[in-house]
């Protein structure tokens, strides 16, 4: 006897079928939660949140919360999370922006994320940036716009939606393909092909990292590449592949369908992009990759050390570039 089926079938009958699974997802969702953590609270409801995984790469800060300030729009609310750690330098960067500031003791970057998605109760659309990330103009509405155009042509159930990204397993062949670069590469690094992974030059070479941030004058900067995409037809893609999440939109929905991202042990970094690419992959749900953004990425774990050192004698590349803006 299938004790599940007649259990299933018990329910079914009295009615309490869709209340018990309910009950039993928030109870799951309870479990990826915790209450030990610090949050500088400077809500305002909105129904966007963006929350930014911070606490690492402070090197970074200047040039990337000057994007975020200079990019995010009225209607989507920021909050900084840092992962096992507090940081005075990130709770005044919010204090100074009237943004939130979420911190916690425990470094586990599944659990902060869910405890910030819970708190931001009203939010139904969910960016997510790591602190790496150097977002362009018009990064926002582009997904937004990107998603509900793709949930009116009703040709997909959407997963999330992510702009083309150059240091990104996914999106590096199709900023090659767009600016005509494909042979140039080759012949200079490897056969391009989309795949995530260390056994990938995308993922492993600091000179790769250089050559999409400009190295040789082959690529224009991020900012001129966005805006050229920008002025293209509205496009996308459906990403077949394990996917980078470094920025990404989603729904509340989708978050909670997945009871949370999972919290196990030690940072889990990573695992929440396992959970989320697994889950669509399986649930049916389309990784969407918008052809009229481009953002930046520092790098790779790799790629970290050099690409640092490079960042900090070249400056200029990642700061925003005025003239394309207006």
């Amino acid at each position: 006897m299938n004790i599940k089926l007649v259990l299933r079938n018990f329910l079914e009958k009295k009615g309490l079928l869709e209340k018990t699974k309910n009950a039993i997802n928030k109870y799951k969702l309870k479990r990826n939660l915790t209450k030990r953590y610090t949050f500088e609270n400077r809500m305002k409801n909105k129904d966007k949140v963006c929350i930014i995984l911070a606490g690492y790469k402070e090197f970074l800060y200047d040039i990337f919360f000057e994007r975020i300030k200079k990019f995010v729009p009225e209607d989507v609310e920021v909050c900084i999370l840092s992962s096992g750690k507090y940081s005075e330098r990130l709770s005044k960067i919010a204090e100074q922006n009237d943004w939130s500031y979420l911190s916690m003791k425990r470094n586990n970057v599944s659990l902060i994320q869910n405890v910030a998605i819970n708190l931001f109760k009203n939010a139904q659309y969910i960016y997510k940036i790591d602190e790496d990330i150097f977002v362009t103009k018009n990064y926002f509405e582009t997904l937004m716009n990107t998603m509900r155009q793709c949930e009116k042509s009703a040709e997909y159930k959407i997963g999330f939606v992510a702009p083309t990204i150059p240091i990104n397993g996914y999106g590096h062949l199709n900023v090659l393909k767009r600016f005509g670069l494909v042979e140039t590469y080759k012949n200079k690094f490897e056969n391009p092909i989309y795949s995530a992974g260390k056994d990938r030059m995308i993922e492993s070479n600091p000179e790769v990292a250089k050559f999409f941030w400009g190295e040789e004058n082959y690529l224009p900067n991020i900012d001129e590449m966005n805006k050229i995409v920008q002025n293209d037809e509205f496009g996308y893609e459906v990403c077949p592949i394990r996917f980078s999440i470094g920025a990404i939109l989603f729904k509340r929905e989708l978050w909670q369908n997945m009871n949370g991202f999972k919290v196990s042990f030690g940072n889990a970094m990573g695992r929440d992009e396992i959970q989320i690419c697994g889950y669509c992959m399986v649930r049916s749900r389309a990784i969407i990759v918008s052809n009229n953004s481009i953002v930046g990425h520092l790098s790779f774990g790799n790629q970290n050390k050099v690409m640092k050192e490079y960042f900090e004698n070249n400056q200029e590349i990642f700061k925003i570039h005025r003239k394309v803006q207006e």
